[in-house]
């Protein structure tokens, strides 16, 4: 039996992924220098960026990459091949089992709660042979075809191991015959954002489920323009981050999906009024003009939670009198 070490489990927390960079398993190069990059997420592909004939040595460097110590980036997954290829049962056998294993896997074009069930009882295996505790790795599910996106409200329910759901605009696309040419981006000439359909449905199954939600990357390397009104689109639906396929990608995607200092601040004192109000029998109250409720509250200590993922608390000042 092999012995591992168990990857940090979610507990109570969700895990930060507003940039997650996509890198290739089949180079070595990549694969280095993105252990080096502040990036929520590193998910190394060992499907779509490998060609057939390279995917035994993609998933030989992937291993060997999973095991190199000082990872900056918290959250390390694999992207495997999708269940109906030769090639997923050995990229979950070798990269669960390879002494470090991801964090998560990635199940690209899931399509029915089997190909989830396969990719859970095979992980629930390889865990029980390495001494893993049951559960130790997450999976996200990648929803790239016409039928995924149909089957989506049971496919969020199908494993106690799903951790997101991401949206993936290129297969997607090609699915739905969407006259596309450009990865990631709207429509010339539709009358608003020709993705709004499916990224509400996947916000909607996702926080149904208690899931996170992730928007596709934006292949236009040198179009900062277009990155942050595409992701700007996936943060107005509720999204909770975005793929990346360049490094230079990373900040314009975490200032768009982050929380600032300003806004946890802001949450603090909304926080700090209702419950001073609360404390004195206070019935409406508003603060900056702006009247306060429950459901102001959630969004409030939502704010919080999410400056707290990224190290910010609000600036104690006290609790601010509501008006």
């Amino acid at each position: 039996m092999v012995s591992l070490t168990a990857p940090p489990s979610m507990t109570n927390r969700p895990r930060l992924r507003r940039a997650c960079l996509a890198v290739p398993g089949s180079s070595s190069r990549m694969l280095e220098k993105a252990r080096t990059i502040t990036v929520d997420q590193v998910v190394i592909d060992l499907e779509d960026a490998v060609a057939t004939d390279a995917k035994a040595e993609a998933r030989r460097a992937t291993i060997e990459a999973l095991a190199a110590p000082d990872w900056v980036a918290a959250t390390r997954s694999v992207r495997v091949n999708a269940v109906d290829t030769p090639w997923t049962f050995r990229d979950l056998e070798a990269t669960v089992t390879s002494g470090a294993p991801p964090h998560t896997v990635v199940l690209p074009k899931a399509q029915e709660p089997g190909d989830v069930t396969f990719a859970d009882r095979l992980l629930t295996q390889l865990e029980q042979e390495c001494g893993l505790p049951p559960g130790s790795v997450g999976l996200e599910l990648q929803i790239e075809t016409a039928t995924g996106l149909a089957e989506l409200a049971t496919l969020v329910m199908s494993s106690p191991r799903l951790e997101a759901i991401l949206l993936g605009p290129g297969d997607l696309a090609a699915a739905l015959m969407l006259p596309e040419t450009t990865i990631g981006d709207v429509q010339p000439g539709y009358p608003g954002d020709s993705w709004h359909h499916v990224r509400a449905t996947l916000a909607i199954q996702a926080r149904r489920a208690g899931l996170q939600v992730v928007d596709g990357p934006y292949v236009k390397l040198n179009d900062e323009e277009g990155l942050r009104r595409t992701a700007s689109l996936a943060r107005a639906h509720g999204f909770d981050g975005k793929w990346v396929i360049h490094p230079e990608q990373i900040d314009p995607v975490n200032e768009t999906f982050g929380t600032t200092q300003a806004d946890v601040d802001r949450a603090g004192r909304i926080v700090d009024a209702y419950e001073a109000a609360i404390a004195t029998g206070t019935g409406a109250i508003a603060l900056d003009g702006e009247m306060i409720d429950e459901a102001t509250i959630r969004l409030a200590r939502l704010s919080l939670a999410r400056g707290l993922a990224q190290g910010l608390v609000p600036d104690a000042r006290g609790p601010s009198a509501p008006e």
